[in-house]
């Protein structure tokens, strides 16, 4: 059975005292936690030594970067390397969030860069891959998808995949008035599978967690965690409030 997560993105939200307020309601309350159903909180640089040292006696929880830099050290004022997150206890790292896409400039062949550095230094990945609004609306989604995809992760052998969690976002269902229905975010996901089974097989895509990252509420959760292909969530806004990260969570470990 692939694992099932629930990945909280903090963004650049929250002060220090706020995030271990975050932390610790949400480890009070945090439902038993196994193998195949995971938590993960993605929160801002600042924050990471202090969410390391609180989830350690967490089992099943984790800690992720927001993004790493590419190179392992150098001239590069206000970044931050993958060796360094590794040494700090971090677990994961996201690469290729929509935001660092749009505002940030950030291509495929940069992520190919980034992804490299963190599986070098023992990092998981979770990448993130999804279209805009005009994409969707002209019904070339998958291709879309399938290219970003394609250019980032295929340089990779098997045994460099099964560190590789998939994050897909709808970016035309983020802040736009617009909400992905659950068949939507199913067929997206199956066909990101579908994709993945080309190019490494059937058990490598099979074994592939494949996040849900587009809006995911505690209203809806149960809904999207029903998709045969949706194994979580990369959770936004709803992460920074206890009771909807937890009934998001909830929605986890009672999906199939």
């Amino acid at each position: 059975m692939r694992k099932k997560i629930v990945a909280g993105n903090w963004k650049m939200n929250l002060t220090i005292g706020e995030g271990n307020a975050l932390v610790a309601d949400i480890l009070q309350k945090l439902p038993q936690l196994n193998e195949q159903n995971q938590v993960v909180f993605a929160a801002p640089y600042l924050h990471l030594h202090s969410v390391v040292r609180d989830t350690q006696a967490s089992p099943f929880v984790s800690v992720a970067a927001q993004n790493c830099h590419h190179e392992k050290s150098g001239a590069y004022t206000g970044e931050i390397s993958a060796f360094m997150l590794q040494d700090a206890g971090v677990k994961y790292v996201l690469i290729g969030h929509s935001e660092r896409r749009a505002y940030n400039q950030e291509d495929n062949a940069l992520l190919v860069k980034k992804i490299d550095a963190a599986l070098c230094n023992n990092l998981q990945v979770i990448f993130c891959c999804g279209e805009p609004l005009e994409i969707r609306d002209s019904g070339t989604q998958n291709a879309y998808v399938e290219q970003q995809i394609k250019e980032s992760l295929f340089h990779l052998d098997a045994a460099a995949m099964v560190r590789i969690t998939v994050a897909y976002e709808p970016i035309w269902a983020i802040g736009t008035g617009r909400t992905a229905t659950a068949e939507q975010a199913q067929d997206m996901h199956q066909h990101i599978r579908q994709v993945l089974a080309q190019q490494y097989g059937a058990t490598i895509a099979n074994g592939t967690s494949i996040l849900y990252g587009g809006s995911c509420k505690a209203s809806n959760a149960v809904e999207l965690f029903a998709g045969a292909d949706v194994d979580g969530g990369l959770i936004g806004g709803a992460a920074l409030i206890a009771s909807d990260f937890l009934g998001i969570i909830d929605a986890m470990i009672a999906s199939k």
